[in-house]
């Protein structure tokens, strides 16, 4: 283990979720193997029609999302219960895979997501 401090920016990012005019999520990840997402999506946005495609039209996002909502409103809705949450500006939040999203109203949503590094030893 390092005892550097490793800085990263959203703006120079590894990897780019593109999803033209409704967003994109910009993804680094640290020497650890931790990842940080910055995600911006556009009003009219949702899950199904501009994030479902571009990970292999999966049922629901398979993906756990642990972050904290910075502008906007977006509803998650957890497929096998239904139930629908609003994240809004200031809510720390996790949401387990199975769900589906759409941004409300006519701001924009902008989050920043964590994930852990995938392998513990």
């Amino acid at each position: 283990m390092t005892t550097a401090i490793e800085t990263r920016r959203f703006d120079k990012p590894d990897d780019l979720l593109d999803m033209k005019e409704s967003g994109g999520i910009a993804i680094v990840k640290m020497a650890t193997g931790a990842t940080g997402m910055h995600a911006v999506f556009e009003p009219g946005w949702t899950w199904q029609k501009d994030e479902k495609p571009l990970l292999g039209n999966p049922d629901s996002c398979p993906m756990h999302h642990t972050g904290y909502c910075i502008a906007g409103t977006l509803v998650v809705r957890m497929l096998d219960t239904g139930a629908s949450t609003k994240i809004a500006p200031g809510d720390f939040f996790e949401i387990p895979p199975g769900h589906d999203a759409h941004v409300e109203g006519d701001s924009r949503v902008e989050l920043i997501l964590f994930a852990p590094p995938e392998h513990l030893h």
